[in-house]
C-alpha cells in the first residue's frame, strides 16, 4: 500500500486554504483506495464535530454528544468502524501541538492493514498542520465551528487566543472560556520557548465589547514586553502602566502570570489580583497560596514581585476566574466552596484536555444549565515530571 503522506503534503501545500479538506479526499482516494473522507471539527463549546463540507449537513448531530468519532476526538487514537458491505471507516485525530481541531474520517472498502492505519494517520497530521495556518486565511473552518452567532466581544476573544491546548515537553495545557458565544473579559495566553511555558490568565472586569476591548490591551501589552525578552515582572509592569495611563485607575485586571521550567517543574508566578490556582496531587485538591499584588492597572508605576512554587511528578494545576470559582446561582453556595473540587478530582484519569471540559460541565449543571452569570475560564496546566530534572522545589 503506497504512503499517503508525502502526497497529502504536496497537495496540501498547492491547495487554496479553504479547499484543503477537498485536497485531502482527493489524495487518499488516489493513495489509499478510500472511497470518500471528510474532515470534522470541533466546535467552540467542545460539544460536537461537525463536517466542513456541509457544517449545516442534518447528520452533523448525531456526532454531538457520542459515537466513533467522539471516541477518536476524546482519546486522541484512530479508532476503526465497520460499515455495510465490509466497509471501514477509520478515525484519525486533526490535532498539531497538542491541540484538537477535530477528527478525519477515511472510508475504505475493506478493514485496514497497521501500515494502511499509519499513514492515513500521517496525512491526518499533515491536514492538521495545514488548517491550523489556514486558519488566518480562510472563515471556512470557523464557520463550521460556531453553533450560533458569536458576539463581538466573544469574536475578539477568541481570536485573541493562542489555542485552546498546546503540548510542550512535559507539559499539556489546556483552556476553555465560557459562555463561548459571548465571553466578553476573562481570558488565556501561552507561549513555548526552549524549556520554558509562559502562561497568563486573566480575570476580565466589566461586560460586553468594553471588556473585551480592556482585555485585548492587556494581552498584547504583556505578549509585547515578553516578545522583547522582558520578565514576568516586566510583563506585569508594562501592561499595568498601559491600563493606568489608559484609563486613570477606572479600570483593572485581576491577572496571573506564570513561567514553568519544564525541565525542574519550578514555577514563577505574579500575582496581580488574580485568578485562583488550585492543584490536584494524589487526588487531593488544594489551593496554592500567593501573596496577591494589585490587579493591573489600578495605580501608576505599581511594581510587581516574583513568587515560586514546585511541581511534583504528576501534579495538575488548574487556574479558575470569578466566573468559575463565586458563581452563586440561586442562592446557593459558591460552586468554588466544594462543588468545584468534586469536579476537579473526577478528572484525574482525564487528559488535561478534557478536565477542562468536565470542570465546565460541572459548572453548567450547578447552574441547573442556566445561562452564566458571569464570564468563566478554567485552565488546566499537567506536569508529568521530566527524567532530566535533579531536583524538585516544594512548597
Amino acid at each position: 500500500m503506497p504512503e499517503a503522506s508525502g502526497p497529502v503534503s504536496r497537495a496540501l501545500r498547492t491547495a487554496p486554504p479553504d479547499q484543503l479538506a477537498e485536497a485531502a479526499e482527493a489524495v487518499l482516494r488516489q493513495t489509499l483506495g478510500a472511497v470518500r473522507a471528510e474532515v470534522f471539527v470541533a466546535d467552540y463549546r467542545f460539544s460536537g464535530l461537525w463536517p466542513v463540507l456541509d457544517p449545516d449537513r442534518p447528520d452533523g448531530g448525531p456526532l454531538r454528544a457520542h459515537g466513533v468519532a467522539q471516541r477518536c476526538f476524546s482519546s486522541q487514537q484512530p479508532v476503526l468502524d465497520t460499515v455495510d458491505d465490509g466497509r471501514c471507516r477509520t478515525y484519525l485525530p486533526l490535532s498539531v501541538w497538542g491541540e484538537r481541531l477535530g477528527v478525519l474520517m477515511v472510508e475504505l472498502p475493506d478493514a485496514p492493514d497497521a501500515v494502511t492505519v499509519a499513514s492515513a494517520e500521517d496525512a491526518a497530521g499533515d491536514l492538521a498542520v495545514a488548517m491550523r495556518a489556514a486558519d488566518r486565511e480562510t472563515d471556512r473552518y470557523r464557520r463550521a465551528r460556531r453553533r450560533e452567532r458569536l458576539s463581538m466581544a466573544a469574536e475578539m476573544q477568541w481570536d485573541l487566543l493562542p489555542g485552546r491546548s498546546v503540548r510542550h515537553g512535559d507539559v499539556l495545557l489546556a483552556g476553555q472560556l465560557e459562555p463561548a458565544y459571548t465571553v466578553g473579559g476573562d481570558h488565556f495566553d501561552w507561549s513555548v520557548d526552549g524549556e520554558r511555558l509562559t502562561v497568563t490568565v486573566l480575570n476580565g472586569t466589566g461586560n460586553g465589547l468594553s471588556a473585551s476591548l480592556l482585555t485585548a490591551v492587556t494581552v498584547n501589552a504583556m505578549r509585547n514586553a515578553r516578545r522583547s525578552g522582558g520578565s514576568l515582572v516586566e510583563q506585569a509592569e508594562l501592561a499595568s502602566d498601559t491600563i493606568f495611563y489608559q484609563h486613570r485607575g477606572e479600570r483593572h485586571v485581576a491577572t496571573l502570570l506564570l513561567e514553568l521550567d519544564d525541565r525542574q517543574g519550578v514555577v514563577r508566578a505574579v500575582d496581580a489580583g488574580s485568578p485562583h490556582v488550585l492543584r490536584l496531587r494524589g487526588g487531593r485538591v488544594t489551593p496554592v497560596t500567593l501573596e496577591q499584588q494589585l490587579p493591573l492597572g489600578m495605580f501608576a508605576e505599581t511594581r510587581y514581585a516574583v513568587q515560586e512554587f514546585g511541581l511534583e511528578p504528576g501534579d495538575r494545576l488548574f487556574v479558575v476566574s470569578d466566573g468559575v470559582y463565586a458563581a452563586e446561582p440561586d442562592e446557593q453556595e459558591p460552586y468554588g466552596n466544594r462543588a468545584m473540587a468534586r469536579a476537579m478530582r473526577s478528572t484525574r484519569l482525564q487528559p488535561a484536555t478534557e478536565a477542562v471540559g468536565t470542570v465546565m460541565r460541572e459548572l453548567h449543571a450547578y447552574h441547573a444549565d442556566a445561562d452564566l452569570r458571569d464570564d468563566a475560564v478554567v485552565v488546566c496546566l499537567d506536569w508529568r515530571g521530566s527524567s532530566r530534572s535533579d531536583d524538585v522545589v516544594g512548597q
